[in-house]
């Protein structure tokens, strides 16, 4: 698909056919795809846990998830986990931030392998939901996540159901300033 297209056909769906399965091909392409994110330098600190099990994903709704994100995703027969190392952007070799920002870069760098990982799924007929509202002490604890990694967001994957019309973007002219 032509990249354009794929930029401007990435909805976030909240329906998929749980009857199509997405193999385990198919999700390390796609996480192949974001690891060539750029990173503070080649950090490289994303990390991912794929839930594909109908039981653990079952489990993980139920148990990770607010009820409506768990009605979100219910169809979905992938739940990627994202997470990053802590104190690893953005901070030097001794230990300290580099910046006011901190583990913040940890979370920008994350965004961009993320974007990447959602168009790649797109460019390849899958569809996303990003989720931020999730329980992450739970996580930590039903995935074994080390107290080492900040976990961000759950990403449901799958074929979707819907096309969801785009919402409203503002106009370059609302968000740019130039000097």
């Amino acid at each position: 698909m032509e990249f354009q297209k794929v930029i401007e056909s990435r909805r976030s769906v909240r329906k998929y056919d749980p009857a199509k399965k997405v193999d385990e091909a198919t999700i390390k392409e796609i996480i192949d795809a974001a690891i060539l994110a750029p990173s503070w330098k080649n950090s490289q600190s994303a990390r991912y846990y794929v839930i594909r099990s109908e039981e653990t994903l079952a489990k993980f709704k139920q148990t990770c998830l607010p009820p409506f994100n768990a009605n979100n995703s219910a169809d979905a027969p992938v739940l990627i986990i994202t997470a990053f190392v802590k104190n690893a952007s953005g901070f030097d070799p001794s230990g300290e931030p580099t910046n006011e920002l901190g583990n913040g870069w940890g979370s920008y760098d994350l965004g961009l392998n993320n974007s990447i990982l959602i168009l790649k799924a797109k460019d390849m007929g899958l569809d996303t939901l990003v989720m931020g509202i999730r329980d992450a002490d739970k996580i930590r604890e039903m995935l074994s996540v080390s107290e080492d990694e900040i976990i961000v967001s759950v990403i449901a994957l799958g074929y979707g159901t819907q096309e969801p019309n785009m919402p409203k973007r503002k106009a370059a002219e609302e968000i740019v300033k130039y000097f």
